[in-house]
């Protein structure tokens, strides 16, 4: 399965070479930028928006809060364990990086030594983008849009082929939607228990605090918002 994109009339090396072709053109400063925001920048942003919609949820404090702070709880162990199930696909597909079966790519991370499929980073970013649009529309939808754009970053960069990064992006929602119902159920109980303790608390719900109109939380199982409402819940 080692050559899953070989060279000739192969969509998958044309838009490779198609997108990767734009860092050869485009200034070296800009290139720099993408390569950092393709290897660290973006999964930085991705955590940032994590906490922010923390932050969020627990300012706001209406009575879903330990329910919408077990879905963000889930994002990152989403992503952990995407990763996890990614370890032996890469080992079964065997798929090289395309620099090395392909002349002629303008490379701009070095060092790469490990397998192609599916993107570790593309896997990671999807998870949190996914896990992050269970816990709220708002912020999921710009998550997923950062995962988006940490995809075309890889290809940009000359590390992946494009179905690496479908994939990746494949693997990443499966995990965070299939699994979720499960993560719910066990964390669920357990912010609640924090947001009982006198000092865990203050991680779940800001103390006097109380619903502000900002009906966001769309967590499976939480409450159904007023008529009329920006955010209602994914399950109805």
């Amino acid at each position: 399965m080692a050559g899953l994109a070989e060279s000739g009339s192969n969509p998958d090396v044309d838009l490779l070479f198609d997108i990767n072709g734009l860092a050869k053109d485009a200034p070296r400063w800009f290139d720099r930028v993408m390569e950092y925001v393709g290897e660290y920048g973006l999964v930085l942003a991705m955590v940032l928006l994590v906490v922010w919609c923390w932050w969020s949820v627990r300012r706001r404090g209406d009575e879903d809060a330990a329910s919408s702070v077990a879905a963000l709880v889930w994002a990152p162990l989403a992503a952990g364990i995407a990763v996890l199930v990614n370890v032996p696909i890469r080992g079964f597909v065997e798929r090289p990086r395309p620099f090395r079966d392909h002349q002629g790519l303008e490379v701009l991370v070095t060092g790469k030594t490990d397998y192609s499929f599916v993107s570790d980073h593309a896997t990671i970013a999807m998870a949190l983008g996914v896990g992050l649009f269970v816990a709220n529309r708002k912020f999921g939808i710009a998550g997923i849009g950062l995962a988006l754009l940490e995809g075309f970053c890889r290809v940009y960069m000359g590390v992946h082929y494009p179905t690496d990064v479908v994939g990746g992006f494949a693997l990443g929602t499966a995990v965070a939607l299939l699994l979720s119902p499960l993560a719910m159920a066990l964390l669920t109980p357990v912010m609640s228990a924090v947001e009982r303790s006198p000092r865990g608390g203050l991680l779940i719900k800001a103390r006097g605090r109380s619903r502000a109109g900002g009906q966001e939380a769309v967590i499976p199982g939480a409450r159904k918002e007023p008529a009329g409402a920006e955010e209602r819940d994914l399950a109805a």
